[in-house]
């Protein structure tokens, strides 16, 4: 059925490749010219439980298909460290939903365990220079290019490492999707982008002070050749038989949050109407799509802000009217970005009448379309208003604005995204201070790493926190991603697992009796 579909896309059947009969690798050559509208799927900030982005993500595609729109839905690949943690996986939920449901969650087409074994191949090729007399004269203290691991495990945060018996260093492994190496995966254009880009990836100082690169370990080839089928964008369908590409999974809290950017050009190619989703609230993923993926010219037709009323609650504390200054920043957020945008209230069944009108009357006063959708109950079915809103937004000529630009100095960029986001007084640690005169003129955007459960950096201060102090603990360059992580506050790159993690509550009975439901 995949391989049919393919078809109707226009793909031949040389330009994909079959991993069992539901998931496809596809080739990005021969399509050069976009024609599709690109709709992006944002959101206030989540409850701990997530509120539905991935599922009206995909409702909205089925919606616009069940009209006779040609569409597709351009997913972010789940990592295993969710998966096994709190939330579980990323498929959608409901009747939304893409499959195999357990596969795409679990190992999928391996590109998570590429991404992680040609990560973690640098980091070999760094210490086993430093093993063989360390000829660049690399300073050990210095090295910043970290292994990683597509888990959540706390324990090898800060670890020390044996190269020899008389040389030790330090290490930090990060979580995969927090590595440079997926966001560069993920940005790169095509493969001789992916190539220049990690060549470029900095990696230590030598003792002379000189900057250093991964295209000085001369192991660039050795790179590509692990991420040849990884770089490839996979395919496969919705529940209700509609195409979904699935390829690159960057955290937004960590990372910039979005799916590859070859995905993304490969779907605006051969569809009218692409729907994308960006990770965590409009503070981070939504951010950070406008910042750093149209500045290299991805377009924005569209941007989605998608509600539920248990997260206005939440962030509340238990009081909507109060809670709703959360989607008050959000939208004003996006406005800022994006002149084009809508509301979608992500519909529970024990939603209140009165605090969806309550809702629909706050954002229509802000004059933003507003609507509903049931598609995790009711599938397509649930998405049609939402799917011909969607349609009629689209007529809106979209304008992109920034909040700073790239010439601008390092410390500028930062002070007026963190203002932007209500910080009225910005501390530095002394080692940011540092990065922050080291990387100045650097003409990068800059990515924002702190907590997605608040506008701030702590996630404590829900609904619209204003006047707050936000402290920058530290920066890091990525200049094979092209660029600037500004670490918030006690944000971590390497999660740990809750108590009551998913992964001991799965049984094998279960997985082995479902054939598509998420059964985590």
């Amino acid at each position: 059925m995949l391989k049919d579909v393919l078809k109707t896309y226009g793909f031949l059947e040389e330009d994909f490749y079959f991993y069992g009969y539901n998931k496809a690798k596809l080739s990005i050559e021969k399509r050069k010219n976009k024609k599709g509208k690109l709709i992006l799927m944002t959101s206030i900030n989540p409850t701990p439980y997530g509120e539905g982005k991935t599922t009206m993500s995909i409702g909205l595609t089925d919606a616009l298909c069940s009209l006779e729109k040609k569409s597709i839905a351009v997913l972010r690949e789940p990592s295993l460290g969710p998966v096994f943690g709190r939330k579980g996986g990323a498929c959608g939920g409901g009747e939304s939903i893409i499959e195999p449901v357990n596969d795409i969650n679990l190992h999928f087409t391996g590109d998570m365990h590429a991404i992680t074994c040609a990560n973690n191949l640098i980091s070999a090729a760094i210490d086993n220079h430093l093993y063989y007399g360390n000829e660049l004269e690399i300073d050990m203290d210095s090295i910043v290019f970290q292994r990683c691991i597509d888990l959540n495990d706390r324990s090898l945060r800060d670890v020390e490492i044996s190269i020899k018996k008389d040389l030790k260093r330090k290490e930090h492994f990060v979580i995969t999707a927090a590595s440079e190496l997926m966001a560069v995966l993920c940005l790169s254009k095509d493969e001789e982008d992916l190539y220049r880009r990690i060549g470029n990836i900095y990696i230590a100082k030598n003792k002379r002070g000189e900057r250093l690169y991964v295209k000085d370990l001369h192991c660039i080839d050795a790179i590509c050749i692990l991420l040849k089928d990884a770089f490839l964008p996979n395919a496969v369908l919705t529940h209700e038989g509609n195409l979904s590409l699935v390829h690159g999974g960057p955290f937004a809290n960590v990372a910039h949050g979005c799916s590859s950017y070859i995905s993304l050009n490969l779907a605006l190619t051969v569809a009218d109407y692409v729907i994308t989703e960006a990770g965590f609230g409009s503070d981070l993923g939504g951010f950070k799509f406008v910042d750093l993926l149209t500045r290299q010219g991805m377009p924005l037709d569209l941007v989605v802000v998608n509600v539920t009323v248990r997260a206005l609650q939440y962030n509340g504390e238990g009081d909507l009217q109060k809670g709703i200054s959360n989607l008050d920043f959000h939208l004003d957020n996006m406005k800022n970005l994006c002149s084009n945008v809508l509301v979608v209230l992500n519909q529970f069944d024990d939603d209140l009448e009165e605090d969806i009108s309550y809702i629909e009357e706050y954002v229509t006063k802000k004059n933003i379309p507003f609507t509903i959708s049931t598609s995790f109950k009711d599938g397509s079915k649930g998405a049609i208003l939402f799917a011909q809103k969607v349609l009629a937004s689209l007529e809106n000529k979209s304008e992109i604005h920034y909040l700073y630009s790239l010439e601008e100095s390092l410390q500028t960029k930062v002070e007026k995204v963190l203002h932007h986001l209500g910080a009225s007084k910005i501390e530095y640690t002394e080692k940011a201070k540092q990065k922050i005169e080291e990387w100045k003129q650097t003409p990068y955007p800059i990515c924002i790493a702190k907590t997605p459960m608040s506008i701030s950096d702590d996630e404590k201060k829900l609904g619209y926190p204003k006047d707050y102090t936000v402290t920058v603990r530290d920066i890091k360059l990525c200049n094979g991603a092209e660029f600037i992580v500004v670490y918030l506050g006690n944000i971590l790159t390497l999660p740990g697992l809750t108590k009551d993690a998913r992964l001991y509550q799965m049984k094998i009975e279960d997985y082995k009796k479902s054939n598509r439901r998420i059964i985590f």
